[in-house]
């Protein structure tokens, strides 16, 4: 699963008459909490924070001044600023919201050990999928504790490979119609063989890099959506297995976690982002579905005991 290819995440930064339109003031106070955020136990300075935040240093004192103000941040006497305890507070809180990351977090530490790659948790909230624990510094920038993502074609696919034939339905009507049958195959697929694949064509990735960069700055709704058009002609969808060869580019691969009604509740996505052989491919693929059936033991074992 990976943001650059879905064409529903994200919204213009206009103010428009589309209800996803972002706040560009909010979205300020959230660059500088997650820079914090990131460097927990640093303490930056306010130059390093415009540096690596990307605003004006005016802006930057301003947002800062008012989390002091409220706790989210402190100040030291050298003028540098860290995370304060009343976020610590408000992120222990969140964390009741998703109680599978406690229980996966030894789990994705075996498997990335045993892996050698980074690895992450995608939960399911309602129509969305977010990232609830990361182990290892993958190298795709938005792959963040936090992180939400659409739940919409053509990825996240296997959070839907098991649903019912309603839902499948559903999704695979709101991807593009050149897709549907290949979608069709994929889907099929990743239930035989238990996990998804996402691969980029050899060439293209550069070319979605700076896409992507381009969807994400100020532009209009429509303009997003046919970057997003673009971005979905350069990209192949999984693999099938007669297009297996000697080499595979394997960007993430990720295997679901099934509640006791046999729902996909949440997923584990190991991020090799390399050339993988088919007989590594399956390996590693074999390493990511025993770890997220680990998990939905260990979940269930849990429920039992209470």
């Amino acid at each position: 699963m990976t943001p650059t290819i879905s064409r529903a995440e994200g919204a213009g930064q206009e103010v428009t008459a589309d209800p996803g339109a972002v706040s560009p003031p909010t979205q300020r106070v959230v660059k500088v909490i997650e820079l914090l955020s990131r460097h927990a136990t640093e303490r930056l300075s306010l130059a390093r924070i415009v540096r690596e935040a990307g605003l004006s240093r005016a802006t930057a004192h301003a947002v800062l001044t008012q989390l002091c103000a409220d706790g989210w941040t402190v100040r030291d006497d050298d003028g540098c600023y860290g995370i304060g305890l009343r976020l610590l507070t408000v992120a222990r809180r969140a964390e009741a919201a998703f109680p599978l990351r406690h229980t996966a977090a030894p789990h994705l530490r075996a498997l990335a050990g045993q892996a050698g790659v980074p690895v992450f948790l995608a939960e399911r909230d309602g129509a969305s999928i977010v990232v609830t624990e990361v182990v290892g510094d993958p190298s795709a920038g938005w792959i963040r504790p936090g992180r939400r993502l659409p739940l919409a074609p053509p990825v996240c696919r296997e959070f839907v490979a098991w649903a019912p034939e309603p839902e499948q339905r559903a999704w695979l009507a709101l991807a593009d119609p050149a897709h549907r049958a290949r979608l069709t195959q994929v889907l099929t697929e990743i239930r035989s063989r238990g996990y998804s694949v996402e691969r980029l064509v050899d060439d293209s990735t550069p070319m979605l890099e700076a896409l992507a960069g381009l969807r994400d700055s100020p532009i209009t709704a429509a303009l997003r959506a046919q970057l997003g058009s673009v971005i979905t002609e350069l990209i192949t969808i999984d693999y099938l297995p007669a297009e297996l060869g000697a080499e595979n580019a394997v960007v993430t691969l990720a295997a679901p976690i099934r509640d006791e009604r046999g729902a996909v509740v949440a997923s584990v996505v190991a991020c090799p982002d390399t050339r993988l052989s088919s007989a590594e491919l399956a390996g590693l693929g074999a390493a990511t579905v025993a770890a997220a059936e680990r998990i939905r033991a260990s979940t269930s074992l849990a429920v039992e005991a209470r």
